[in-house]
C-alpha cells in the first residue's frame, strides 16, 4: 500500500474545467474534469499512489477525495494542481490576506491513497458543507 505525502497545493484553470462548466457543475464531464489532482509522476511512484486511483487531500481547513492523474502542464516534486470548482474548494483555506479572495494558490496539504473510498459528486459536496445532504456517505 502506499504512504501519505505533503505537497504544496495550487489551484488552477483549465480548458477541460472551463468547458465542462458551460455543462453544468452537475454535468458529468464537469465532475470528470475537476475531481481530480495532478501530481508529478515521481511523488505518486514515491507515496504509492497510481494513475487514475483515488487519493485522499487534507488541508488544514477541509479533505476531499478526487482521482490522481499524471501532471497535464508543467509541475515539479512537490507541487501539485487541483483545477478550480467544488472539489479545490474543498481544502482552500480561507485566509485572504486582506485581498478578499481566499488563498488559492501556495497552501500545503497531504496526499495519501484512498483506494477504497469514491469521489463525491459537486452536489454532494456543496450539500454537505452546509449540512443539507440526506444521500448517506
Amino acid at each position: 500500500m502506499g504512504s501519505a505525502i505533503k505537497l504544496n497545493m495550487i489551484t488552477q484553470r483549465s480548458i477541460e474545467e472551463g468547458a465542462a462548466m458551460e455543462k453544468g457543475k452537475t454535468n458529468p464531464d464537469y465532475f470528470e474534469a475537476c475531481s481530480i489532482i495532478e501530481m508529478n509522476p515521481e511523488d505518486m511512484k514515491k507515496s504509492g499512489i497510481w494513475k487514475n486511483s483515488n487519493v485522499k487531500v487534507t488541508s488544514e481547513c477541509g479533505m476531499v477525495v478526487v482521482k490522481c492523474i499524471h501532471a497535464t502542464q508543467y509541475c515539479p516534486p512537490g507541487l501539485a494542481h487541483i483545477r478550480q470548482g467544488v472539489w479545490a474548494n474543498q481544502v482552500v483555506p480561507p485566509r485572504t490576506q486582506s485581498t478578499g479572495t481566499p488563498q488559492y494558490s501556495g497552501f500545503p496539504v497531504t496526499v495519501e491513497p484512498a483506494f477504497n473510498e469514491k469521489r463525491k459528486t459537486a452536489l454532494q459536496l456543496v450539500q454537505g458543507s452546509v449540512g443539507l445532504w440526506k444521500g448517506g456517505n
